[in-house]
């Protein structure tokens, strides 16, 4: 069994942002219209030397990766859709309105279902819901809740884009999630 020991004896990997996620799927053809359509994925060029099916999307600083194994059902329990629980694996987005949100998904014929999230004042509302392969998408306004690290640590912004290692009394983590927090709040100010 591995031991769990404190972020700050450890340097975190160099890390910038979420590229993509990969998503095996029974159809890219009906996958991919769904991340275009519901979710307004546009299709980007893949890289040619792949010798299996798929396709790449882009959009929102992201990417989704479609991998068809139209045997997925022999792997995973999808044959028959799931209920929409929000405990379970999904991938989140954020959006601007919740209510349009529903709306569409209404109109489109999907089954969904909603939560709330409220911390402090703060209320952050969810709707969850399956693409074609069962896989679980959530939309919200999740940044009603403001991100506070949990570690207490001085702030000391880099001055250069190298990487470099985080003071000894605080996490790389916490002080990345500061600069780009200060950095976010510097963009709105202006």
């Amino acid at each position: 069994m591995m031991e769990i020991e404190e972020v700050n004896n450890y340097e975190a990997l160099p890390l910038l942002s979420l590229n993509h996620v990969s998503l095996l799927c029974r159809s890219v053809s009906e996958s991919a219209r769904f991340y275009e359509q519901v979710l307004g994925f546009v299709l980007i060029k893949r890289p040619s030397s792949f010798k299996f099916n798929g396709a790449w999307l882009y959009n929102y600083g992201i990417g989704i990766h479609l991998i068809e194994n139209p045997s997925i059902d022999d792997f995973d329990t999808i044959v028959e859709p799931r209920p929409i629980n929000p405990k379970d694996n999904h991938i989140s987005f954020q959006c601007i309105d919740v209510g349009l949100v529903k709306g569409r998904l209404e109109g489109m014929g999907m089954k969904y279902v909603t939560a709330v999230v409220e911390d402090e004042g703060n209320r952050v509302d969810q709707v969850f819901f399956h693409d074609p392969d069962g896989y679980m998408i959530e939309l919200c306004n999740c940044e009603n809740i403001p991100i506070i690290p949990l570690a207490s640590c001085s702030f000391k912004p880099r001055l250069s884009n190298s990487i470099k290692a985080a003071p000894a009394n605080c996490g790389f983590m916490e002080n990345a999630m500061m600069e780009s927090l200060s950095m976010e709040m510097l963009n709105i100010s202006f």
